[in-house]
């Protein structure tokens, strides 16, 4: 499994955008959903490369899948 590098939370919404996710709500995070998952993006920069991969697994995408969205 390839590593994730830190991720600026704008980008990465983006890429889950693509992913089939949408924005539920904003606060301290983003909360997003895809009708099956939820997943929470906090909102800082950059997201810690450590939770950006968490994220990732949660959505149910590979890092190489993930990286392409960027």
């Amino acid at each position: 499994m390839g590593k994730i590098p830190g991720v600026n939370h704008l980008h990465a919404i983006r890429a889950l955008e693509k992913a089939g996710f949408r924005v539920v709500r904003e606060g301290k995070h983003t909360v997003m959903s895809d009708g099956e998952r939820i997943l929470t993006i906090p909102r800082h920069n950059p997201v810690n490369a450590f939770t950006m991969g968490g994220i990732v697994r949660d959505a149910g995408l590979t890092p190489e899948a993930f990286r392409k969205l960027l």
